[in-house]
């Protein structure tokens, strides 16, 4: 308490902003924060009909506010880019699970477009019932500075805070001690940080608090990807706080509370009496996918080389069972039955500033067990979980550090790079020391871990412009799409999975489309024009998510028994269904699954035309590394030899007999490569788009979105 009082003694207020606080109906405020650290300007932003009509909440605000606020030369650094926090309509009710999360929206230091990053934790929600739909915050304080957002006095201040730690782990844990009165007041505070490593990168996460009242512990959960974390500490930014009453009964004011508890009980019910049999989610979390994706070949391995490994058996969803608290409620937030925000208790650490003390490690998810696990080629749960820790604690996406190490280390061992290069690190697959030691670098903003720290596609630019290897070999094998590092699926065997990564508005990232067992394991969709209406349709149906306030994995990741028999068990038209209810019962307004995909349509198109905006958004930036679909390397090919064999023979009509493994891998590059091309034509005419991938007139009137922007930036388009 003591150091804590110091800290407070230490601040000076530079902007104590009173507001008038505005309860919630029918999900909304209507009132947008704006915050500008330049000038400590403060206010209250009405939002404009027409907004709320077509971009809905959570991304779609972001999006809207961040293309009024920029123009196509804003640079990530600029102080006019933004950082745009906002949840949605059904965001923080708590009869119906995975309805926290909250979608922060930025110009990417990684890939110079919009990114947009969903993130669970209370933050969204709290700062919907303490005034606002969302913030946004422009410009650049000139020294630290923390934001309090006091939803209970109706006071927003701004002031520099110099000697709180930056670090998460520690920072969220002095905010909840200084702003809760005790610990039970400990739980209407949330805070959104970042840590030391996005000050040397740009690749820095945002860290979304909230407390455990059952671990007395503050927990995080992370908006990773695009390198947010790094703009947030290049304004100087060292957390947003906010405080409120208490969330109980109806905050949201909506129209039909029944409606909400009627489909909150029947989803209650499917995850108490189907989820120990489906997904496991209460007790492993996303981690239950780890054996069962190295059993199909899809998980990644030594940079996407392979889809699977022996030594996989040493992260099976079983041993981090075994590491996880059980039998806690782990939602990220209330009301949340899922429960799959698991934990790793009282965790020693054995590397690092904080060697020596005992911590919780929020996860690992799936994700992270093979972003810092397999794909690096360790098989080791202690190194993923304190990895897992430090990259929260330090501010870093694990998935997009992941993806850098592997091609990091594939770089190693092809000799592009060596220890003379690294400053000393033996970087090779499967040196778990020399990793962790190049994280600590980047923390420290030293070394060749601050290299690493400017993401796959600058490594890439670098080592061809230094002639440290083949250009060709090294853009094959870095995987990045628009400057954004690949997420945790090997997509080679699913042509459609390929398009779900690299046909993005925002880079490769599995929360828009996972149709890998769709595609490759149960064959709905063999055609390119099965591909391509799944492409439209499942991007639209998660859009909508992050336009709402939702999360996804209560979609599908527990299914009603009877889900196989229904028309299109792929959707979970069940779960469609109670959203659709869902959102009738919040706003009060007409609403069916057609208007459902519409809504995001006119969004996902929005972003698209920004990316145009900026220079990009067009065919040749939706390209993806060959990696993605299919064998660089002689071993790579060796290694599946009978699968690429019978692939050449019975889909290619070439017989493999005498022909050497480098003339195999050239005729199958052709096919798949075609393939893929293919693909892009069918997607874009589906979605209504040119040939050029750049949205058609007829099909923005089409959708209600031909705002004269817009048009402005594609007619001069329309010819490709």
């Amino acid at each position: 308490m003591e150091q804590v009082q110091k800290m407070q003694e230490a601040h000076k207020t530079l902007k104590k902003w009173k507001y008038e606080w505005k309860e919630l109906q029918q999900g909304y405020t209507d009132q947008i924060l704006y915050i500008n650290l330049s000038d400590d300007t403060i206010l209250n932003k009405d939002v404009p009909p027409l907004m709320k009509e077509k971009f809905i909440g959570g991304r779609g605000y972001g999006l809207r506010l961040l293309w009024d606020a920029t123009n196509p030369g804003t640079r990530w650094d600029d102080p006019e880019n933004e950082v745009n926090i906002s949840s949605g309509p059904i965001g923080g009710i708590t009869q119906y699970s995975g309805t926290g999360k909250a979608i922060c929206v930025s110009i990417s230091p990684q890939t110079d477009i919009p990114i947009d990053s969903n993130v669970g934790g209370h933050f969204g929600p709290f700062l919907k019932f303490a005034g606002f739909d969302a913030i946004e915050i422009q410009g650049k304080a000139e020294r630290d500075v923390i934001v309090f957002i006091d939803g209970i006095n109706h006071e927003v201040e701004i002031y520099e805070a110099p000697l709180e730690p930056v670090d998460s782990h520690l920072l969220t844990e002095v905010l909840h001690e200084m702003y809760a009165e005790d610990e039970k007041d400990k739980r209407n505070i949330s805070v959104v940080s970042t840590g030391v490593a996005a000050d040397h990168s740009l690749i820095g996460m945002l860290n979304f608090s909230f407390y455990d009242p059952k671990r007395k512990k503050v927990r995080l959960k992370q908006a990773g990807r695009g390198g947010i974390g790094t703009v947030f500490r290049n304004k100087r930014i060292k957390a947003l706080v906010c405080k409120i009453p208490g969330v109980k009964g109806n905050l949201n004011n909506v129209v039909d509370l029944g409606a909400i508890i009627e489909r909150g009980k029947r989803f209650n019910k499917e995850m108490r009496d189907l989820d120990d049999k489906q997904c496991e989610m209460r007790s492993k979390g996303t981690a239950h996918l780890t054996n069962i994706m190295n059993d199909y070949d899809l998980l990644p391995v030594h940079n996407f080389k392979y889809g699977s490994h022996p030594d996989a058996v040493n992260i099976h969803g079983n041993v981090y069972k075994e590491r996880f608290t059980q039998g806690v409620p782990d939602g990220c937030w209330i009301g949340c039955n899922m429960s799959c925000a698991k934990g790793v208790d009282n965790y020693e650490l054995r590397t690092g500033p904080y060697k020596g003390q005992k911590v919780i490690v929020d996860g690992p998810e799936y994700e992270t067990t093979s972003s810092l696990g397999s794909i690096v080629g360790i098989f080791n749960p202690d190194f993923t979980i304190e990895m897992n820790f430090y990259c929260d604690t330090y501010g870093i996406c694990t998935i997009t550090w992941g993806t850098i190490m592997g091609f990091v280390m594939e770089c190693y061992e092809n000799g592009f790079l060596n220890e003379e290069r690294t400053g000393g690190l033996r970087l090779n697959f499967g040196n778990a020391d020399a990793a962790m030691e190049l994280l600590h670098q980047l923390a420290r903003g030293e070394g060749f871990g601050k290299t690493a720290g400017m993401g796959v596609r600058k490594l890439k630019e670098m080592f061809i412009r230094k002639g440290w290897g083949d250009p060709g070999f090294i853009n094959d094998i870095g995987m990045e799409n628009k400057g954004l590092e690949y997420s945790q699926y090997v997509s080679k065997e699913s042509l459609a999975q390929q398009g779900g990564y690299a046909l993005t508005n925002k880079g490769p990232q599995h929360d828009e489309a996972w149709l890998i067992f769709m595609d490759m394991v149960n064959n709905q969709i063999p055609t390119f024009e099965d591909k391509a209406e799944a492409l439209h349709y499942f991007p639209m149906f998660r859009t909508w998510f992050g336009l709402v306030g939702l999360c996804k994995l209560p979609w599908n990741d527990v299914e009603p028994e009877n889900n196989a028999e229904t028309d299109e068990p792929a959707k979970v038209p069940e779960h469609v269904d109670n959203y659709v209810t869902i959102f009738k019962a919040v706003t009060g307004k007409p609403f069916d699954k057609e208007e459902l995909i519409r809504q995001s349509e006119r969004v996902y198109n929005f972003q698209r035309i920004f990316n145009i905006r900026r220079g990009y958004g067009l065919r040749k930036h939706d390209r993806q590394p060959y990696r993605a679909a299919g064998p660089v390397t002689a071993e790579e090919y060796e290694s599946r030899a009978e699968r690429y064999d019978k692939q050449l023979k019975e889909i290619i009509g070439v017989d493999p007999a005498g022909k050497s493994t480098e003339e195999k891998m050239k005729i199958l590059r052709q096919y798949r490569e075609d393939r893929y091309e293919k693909l892009i034509d069918a997607v874009y005419l589906r979605r209504g788009w040119t040939k050029n991938g750049v949205p058609r007139l007829e099909h923005l009137r089409k959708i209600g979105m031909d705002l004269p922007e817009l048009i402005e930036v594609v007619a001069p388009l329309q010819e490709t």
